[in-house]
């Protein structure tokens, strides 16, 4: 069974950095993409960026374009969301996600909270 956990999050102040970690177990991920999502109060959960785990392949959300880098550690099965240059408005609960193509959040994390203070 897949598991996948979360953990980094914290309270930072407007420009500073935090780097989330996404523990993936269960499985092998060839094929998989590990994504990253937040969800902020009263908004919908939305797209940050992934990573196509064989690949290496990575793709961002507009809103995160050159603040934030998505890597991975192939020996501790471990992707990471460097955030930098952090804003108020991407204070959210942060989740990261696991599946193919056809169905890429199959899998969720529990989340980590990420509080943005201007």
């Amino acid at each position: 069974q897949v598991q996948l956990v979360e953990s980094g999050g914290g309270l930072v102040r407007a420009g500073g950095s935090l780097r989330l970690s996404c523990a993936a177990s269960g499985r092998t991920f060839s094929g998989y993409y590990i994504g990253w999502y937040r969800q902020a109060p009263g908004k919908e959960r939305e797209f940050v960026g992934s990573i196509k785990w064989s690949a290496g392949s990575t793709y961002y959300a507009d809103s995160v374009k050159g603040r934030f880098t998505i890597s991975k550690d192939y020996l501790k099965d471990t992707v990471f969301l460097q955030m930098n240059s952090l804003k108020p408005e991407d204070t959210a609960v942060y989740y990261c996600a696991a599946g193919r193509i056809s169905r890429p959040t199959a899998f969720w994390g529990q989340g980590t909270q990420v509080t943005v203070s201007s």
